[in-house]
């Protein structure tokens, strides 16, 4: 599978990333499965949260067996340096490593939040202090909602990553708040790895939820290989993270291995087609 320099942290991620998030929500011997299957598809790199279920303690046997064979990427949802650095340290033991590769403030969705994270007692100050000790690699930051605040994240701090929505789906009714064009050109101009989330997402849930989503996914090998291809043209995206429903993984292993760029008449193609078969932003509502 291609591989990608993850911005200045000079890793070399596969585009596909194991989203931790698949195994929390499944037995141990599923998410042993699931595990197996990437490894064997040579997926490298590895985002997980304390938030997805029991994901650090289904991934901790693989982790505690292979840690040099991954890249970890690491979230926490607290603003204050007091719970980040606490759950950091709970999120070491339970995913059995002594360092996390990347450390990252998980769903940064307003200004208030950034102000808190940056501000005096805030979480950057376990960040800075964690990586002083090398209990962390790198910082980074993710969002689902605004690109607006991410774009501005990047502007008061050097995050060595960003997380955000790259989906076909935004720009079928692109606005300030879903359009990712202008946070990737941020990222590229500041060597910013981008990890990108959603890329299947085909809008809200509408009906009955069929997957282990919060957002419709798009199920079809055909239509999943179009939007990976699509998410991963796009400049400046370094990997995409696979999503929650571990049913899903075989079909997006198989696209990324058959990755190719689209080109610009092929981008403007699948937006027209994502229009007329009913995509939807995410954000806003």
């Amino acid at each position: 599978m291609e591989k990608r320099r993850l911005g200045r942290t000079g890793h070399q991620a596969t585009i596909l990333t194991m989203g931790g998030c698949g195994p929390g929500y499944v037995s141990q011997e599923e998410a042993d499965e699931a595990v197996k299957l990437v490894m064997e598809h040579g997926i490298n790199t590895i985002d997980v949260a304390p938030s997805y279920g029991e994901a650090e303690a289904r991934l901790r046997p693989w982790i505690e067996k292979y840690r040099d064979r991954f890249f970890i990427t690491e979230k926490t949802l607290k603003r204050t340096k007091k719970e980040a650095w606490e759950e950091l340290n709970r999120s070491l033991e339970r995913l059995g490593t002594d360092h996390f590769d990347v450390y990252q403030f998980h769903a940064v969705a307003t200004l208030a939040e950034l102000k808190q994270i940056l501000g005096k007692g805030g979480a950057m100050e376990a960040f800075k202090e964690a990586k002083e000790t090398d209990l962390i690699g790198h910082i980074g930051i993710t969002g689902h909602e605004d690109m607006r605040v991410l774009a501005k994240a990047l502007e008061l701090f050097d995050f060595e990553t960003v997380l955000a929505p790259v989906n076909v789906a935004s720009l079928a009714l692109p606005s300030p708040v879903n359009d990712f064009r202008p946070l990737l050109k941020m990222a590229k101009d500041r060597d910013v790895g981008v990890i990108a989330i959603k890329a299947i997402s085909k809008r809200r849930w509408a009906g009955e939820k069929r997957y282990n989503t919060w957002y419709e996914p798009l199920d079809d090998a055909k239509e999943i290989e179009t939007a990976i291809r699509f998410a991963l043209s796009q400049d400046g995206v370094t990997t995409y993270s696979m999503p929650c429903d571990i049913r899903l993984w075989p079909t997006l292993l198989e696209s990324g291995e058959k990755f190719r760029k689209v080109d610009e008449k092929e981008r403007r193609r699948i937006i027209q087609y994502a229009r007329q078969h009913g995509f939807k932003p995410l954000f806003p509502e």
